[in-house]
């Protein structure tokens, strides 16, 4: 890749690096967390907004755009033949608790940083892209086929954004999304959603389960869990919280206040939120607090066996799934990872909804059946959705052109690696995951405290616009 191309563009980001953190932070503003559908909103307004919003700024610097279903908002960089299809969303996972520098929707530029929800994931990233796009049509650089940017507003719930894009719209022979990190990702891997569970009557007795809850998205490690329970003594409680904090060797936080009056007890349990992709980069509150109700003598039998069924299935730690049998691991793509995201709990019925990652190697026998099997086996109720590994071959002229341009603006090395996580590529014939988040950055996405960096940003647009001049040449 020609030297000079590269300075000029990079001159050119630097030049408009204000401007480009002015649009990211505008964006950033929207609180696009999915909402209750409204007439022309399908995900709620926020999402819609951005969307909206999004559009705007790409119509500002000369792109043709079109609306999707009001899901989806395209941008053109030219009328030539399709190519190039960048996918990028709009829509942000919920703020959850734990936010120290700024709040969630106020974004904020410090020490050469963005932070606020989204700043990473997607918008920033998105931003970058269009802002390579802008670059490569404002320099002149002669492209005689489309690079088209793709906003979505559902990514985060499930993509059902980018289903109705492709029900109208052909993929495009080459794709890559800004929505992870470089160098490369070819490789994610499957998604397996699984929920237990159980009945277990009215729940009569003094000592019963009156309610239990952690977590509250799919994809995310709950980092705080409470339950109510009823009947048990103070010393009870304390033995039981022991024993727990005797056998998990974390960093969380158990407490509980007695109500001598009511008989009652509300038990706090308090670990780390992680994306549900990597489970162990996070402490799962939900888990410890599982293990700890596990420890108490409910009058109701079924109580006790459902629950401690439960924590058979979810001891702390288990971050592959071997207690569901499900723990298979390939060169390719390594371990399945399993999270347990969502636990609901009150004195008649027990559930825990888990967010398995599979490898490669996963399949119908191996890991469905699998874990189905050990869940009614044990009495519960199974129900799943099931999504296979994604992964596009190395060795080829689109993978080869991005790599090059990541290598000549950081020097670092081009390869190709795997992940646990899914991004809108996953299912599409030539897709890719690319940037635009460096390799060795952890930008807390989907914790609190997401930022970007802006030399990150920087480098990210200037990488874009450099395989953008060499696909759509």
């Amino acid at each position: 890749m020609e030297q000079d191309r590269k300075n000029r563009i990079r001159a050119y980001i630097e030049a408009h690096t204000d401007e480009m953190i002015e649009d990211i932070c505008a964006l950033c503003r929207i609180d696009s967390v999915k909402g209750e559908a409204k007439d022309g909103m399908p995900y709620g307004e926020g999402p819609y907004r951005a969307l909206m919003a999004a559009k705007d700024l790409c119509e500002r610097y000369g792109f043709a755009t079109k609306e999707y279903a009001d899901r989806v908002v395209s941008a053109d960089l030219n009328s030539g033949e399709r190519c190039l299809d960048i996918l990028a969303h709009m829509d942000v996972v919920a703020p959850g608790d734990g936010w120290t520098v700024t709040g969630p929707f106020e974004p904020v530029t410090k020490d050469g940083t963005i932070f606020g929800r989204g700043s990473s994931d997607d918008k920033g990233p998105a931003v970058a892209a269009l802002y390579a796009m802008r670059a490569v049509k404002e320099l002149g650089y002669p492209v005689s086929k489309n690079c088209r940017l793709i906003l979505g507003s559902d990514e985060e719930c499930g993509s059902s954004d980018i289903q109705h894009y492709y029900a109208v719209e052909p993929e495009a022979p080459m794709t890559f999304s800004p929505d992870a990190e470089f160098p490369l990702i070819n490789v994610e891997k499957g998604q397996f959603r699984g929920e237990l569970t159980a009945s277990v009557g009215k729940g009569e007795g003094n000592r019963r389960l009156i309610s239990f809850v952690s977590g509250d998205t799919i994809n995310i490690v709950p980092g705080k869990a409470e339950a109510v329970v009823a009947g048990f003594a103070e010393a009870e409680i304390r033995a039981a919280l022991n024993a727990v904090m005797n056998e998990i060797d974390a960093d969380y936080e158990l407490s509980f206040e007695y109500d001598e009056e009511q008989s009652e007890t509300v038990i706090f349990a308090e670990g780390a939120p992680a994306h549900a992709s990597t489970p162990e980069n996070g402490v799962n509150a939900g888990v410890i607090l599982l293990q700890l109700l596990a420890q108490l003598p409910f009058d109701s039998e079924e109580m006790v066996t459902a629950i401690q069924g439960m924590a058979r299935f979810f001891p702390f730690g288990d971050h592959h799934g071997a207690a569901l049998k499900i723990d298979i691991c390939d060169d390719l793509s390594g371990y399945t990872s399993v999270s347990p995201d969502i636990f609901r709990g009150d004195s008649s019925s027990l559930s825990v909804r888990f967010d398995a990652r599979t490898s490669v190697a996963a399949t119908e026998e191996n890991t469905i059946l699998a874990a189905k099997a050990c869940a009614e086996n044990a009495g519960f109720v199974f129900s799943f959705d099931f999504n296979p590994a994604h992964a596009v071959a190395e060795d080829t002229p689109f993978i080869h052109t991005l790599l090059s341009a990541y290598t000549e603006v950081t020097g670092k090395e081009g390869r190709c690696v795997a992940i646990g996580g899914g991004t809108y590529v996953h299912g599409l014939q030539n897709g890719v995951a690319f940037g635009a988040v460096g390799e060795t950055t952890d930008t807390h996405m989907h914790g609190p405290d997401e930022f970007m960096l802006i030399s990150e940003l920087q480098d990210a647009a200037v990488i874009y616009a450099l395989s953008i001049c060499e696909l759509c040449r």
